[in-house]
C-alpha cells in the first residue's frame, strides 16, 4: 500500500483561502491604481538570484537570514529577502532601455529566515515603489506623498509617516569620530522603539560609544515640532548643510499641503538596512503602535553603483502587506475592503442535454461584465443550492425542460428566496443587474 505524505507547512509559510486571497488582491489592485495614477509602472524579478547579488548589501543581521543553497548546477544562489536589491541589478542590466527617472512598481514575495510573529513570516508579500535616476526634494517628497495616499485609499485615518535623514546621523558620528561603529550604532537606534531607550543606552555602552552614549540618546531625542527637533540637532552637528536644507525643502512641501498632521520628523528612526544613504520614513498606525512600521523605505544613492559604473541615485518605500493585513484585520477594517460576493450568478444544471445552452448563456452574461458560473454536473438542487451559500453566490439561473419550452428561464435571488420567472435571456440579465448592488 502507497505511503499517505502527511500535509503539513514550513514554519512561517502558510496557504491562503479564497476568501483571504480575494481580499489580499483588492487591497493589491487599490494600491496598483494609486500607483498608476502617479506615473509608476510594473516590473518584476526572478525570486532566485546568484548569492553575490544580494549578499553584504542589507547588512549582517540581513545576510543571517538569507536563504542560500546552490543548484544543481552547483551555482551558489539565494531567494531574495526583498525587492530593492534585485532591483538595483535590474536597473544595471536594463539601464539602455529605459527612460530615466525610471518610476516602478513591484509586488511580490520574498523570503527571510527569520523568528515568525504576528504580522511577520518568514515568506511574505511586499509591494515596494521606487524613483531612480534624480536626487531631488520633489522625488523624495513624491515617495512620501505616495506612501500617504496609499494609507488613505485603504480607509486608514489614523497614521503618522516618521521621517528622518541618514546623513546627519552620519555627521554626528564623524563629529564625535565614531564614523567607523556606523552599522551597529543605527541598528541599535533602529530598535528603540522595541526594547526602549535604557536597552539601547547598554547596546551603544557595548559598541564603545562610552562618553558619547549620552550625546547620540540626546541627539534622538524628537522635539515638538519638526523646528524644535531641528533646533536641537543643530545645535549639535551646526546648520550649513545639503541634509538640513533637504529636509527644510520637503517639510514645506507637507505644510503647504496640510499635511502635517500626518508626518513626523523623528531622529529616532534609522532603517536597519546599510544601503540608504538620505532620507529615511517608516509608517506607524496610530491605534497599533505595537505592529511596527507597516509601509518604511528611503534614499540609496549608491546600491546600483555596486552593479554599474552609471550613478544612478534612487528612492523608494515599500509596504509590507502581511504585517499591514495583520493591522486592518485588527482595526475591523478589512470588512470595508473585503468582496464578499466571488461570482454573483450560478447557473444550475439540470438537464443534460442542456449542457451547450447553459455555457452559452454563462458568455451572454460575461459579455455585459457579470461574472457567472456553471454548475459542472447534474446534481439535485439542494446539493447545488448548497454550494451557491458556501461560496456567497447570490443569484441562481434555473432551466430546465419547462423551462427551455418556454424559452425562458428563472432568476432565483438566493437571500430573499424571491424568484423572478419566464424570462428571455436578455430580460434576465437586466433583472441580474438590477438586482446586483451597485
Amino acid at each position: 500500500m502507497e505511503k499517505h505524505i502527511e500535509p503539513r507547512l514550513l514554519k512561517g509559510f502558510r496557504d491562503f483561502l479564497p476568501q483571504t486571497e480575494l481580499f489580499r488582491r483588492q487591497i493589491m489592485r487599490k494600491l496598483e491604481k494609486i500607483f498608476r495614477l502617479f506615473g509608476f509602472l510594473p516590473i518584476d524579478t526572478p525570486v532566485l538570484e546568484y548569492a553575490e547579488i544580494l549578499l553584504g548589501k542589507g547588512g549582517g543581521e540581513t545576510d543571517k537570514q538569507v536563504y542560500r543553497f546552490h543548484d544543481h548546477g552547483q551555482r551558489d544562489i539565494a531567494l531574495r529577502y526583498d525587492l530593492t536589491v534585485p532591483f538595483a541589478r535590474f536597473m544595471a542590466q536594463h539601464l539602455n532601455e529605459l527612460a530615466l527617472p525610471f518610476k516602478r512598481y513591484h509586488i511580490g514575495k520574498v523570503w527571510r529566515g527569520e523568528n515568525t510573529q504576528r504580522g511577520r513570516y518568514r515568506e511574505f508579500t511586499q509591494i515596494d515603489f521606487d524613483i531612480v535616476g534624480v536626487d531631488s526634494a520633489s522625488a523624495d517628497f513624491e515617495i512620501l506623498l505616495l506612501m500617504f495616499r496609499s494609507m488613505a485609499a485603504l480607509g486608514i485615518e489614523n497614521f503618522k509617516i516618521h521621517f528622518f535623514h541618514r546623513g546627519l546621523y552620519n555627521n554626528l558620528l564623524k563629529q564625535i569620530g565614531l564614523e567607523k561603529k556606523s552599522a551597529d550604532i543605527l541598528r541599535a537606534i533602529d530598535k528603540l522603539k522595541k526594547i526602549g531607550k535604557e536597552n539601547v543606552a547598554g547596546l551603544l555602552e557595548e559598541y564603545g560609544c562610552g562618553d558619547h552614549t549620552g550625546r547620540i540618546l540626546e541627539f534622538i531625542q524628537p522635539g515638538i515640532n519638526f523646528n524644535e527637533t531641528l533646533k536641537n540637532i543643530t545645535a549639535q552637528i551646526g546648520n550649513d548643510n545639503q541634509e538640513i536644507n533637504r529636509l527644510q525643502e520637503i517639510q514645506q512641501c507637507i505644510v503647504d499641503m496640510d499635511l502635517d498632521n500626518f508626518f513626523l520628523f523623528d531622529p529616532a528612526i534609522t532603517r536597519g538596512l546599510d544601503y540608504y544613504t538620505g532620507i529615511i520614513y517608516e509608517t506607524f498606525l496610530t491605534d497599533m503602535p505595537q505592529i511596527g512600521s507597516v509601509c518604511s523605505g528611503g534614499r540609496y544613492n549608491n546600491l546600483a553603483s555596486l552593479y554599474t559604473r552609471t550613478k544612478l541615485p534612487g528612492v523608494g518605500s515599500s509596504i509590507g502587506l502581511d504585517r499591514l493585513i495583520a493591522a486592518l484585520e485588527e482595526l475591523q477594517l478589512s470588512k470595508e475592503i473585503t468582496e464578499t460576493v466571488t461570482t454573483p450568478l450560478l447557473i444550475l444544471f439540470l438537464d443534460q442535454s442542456l449542457l451547450s445552452y447553459y455555457h452559452r448563456l454563462a458568455v451572454a452574461f460575461r459579455e455585459q461584465g457579470i461574472a457567472a458560473e456553471v454548475f459542472p454536473v447534474k446534481k439535485k438542487l439542494s446539493a447545488q443550492f448548497n454550494y451557491a451559500r458556501k461560496k456567497s453566490i447570490p443569484l441562481a439561473l434555473i432551466c430546465g425542460e419547462l423551462e427551455i419550452e418556454k424559452g425562458s428561464v428563472t432568476i432565483k435571488d438566493l437571500r430573499s428566496r424571491q424568484s423572478y420567472e419566464n424570462l428571455i435571456p436578455e430580460q434576465a440579465i437586466a433583472k441580474v443587474s438590477e438586482l446586483l448592488p451597485g
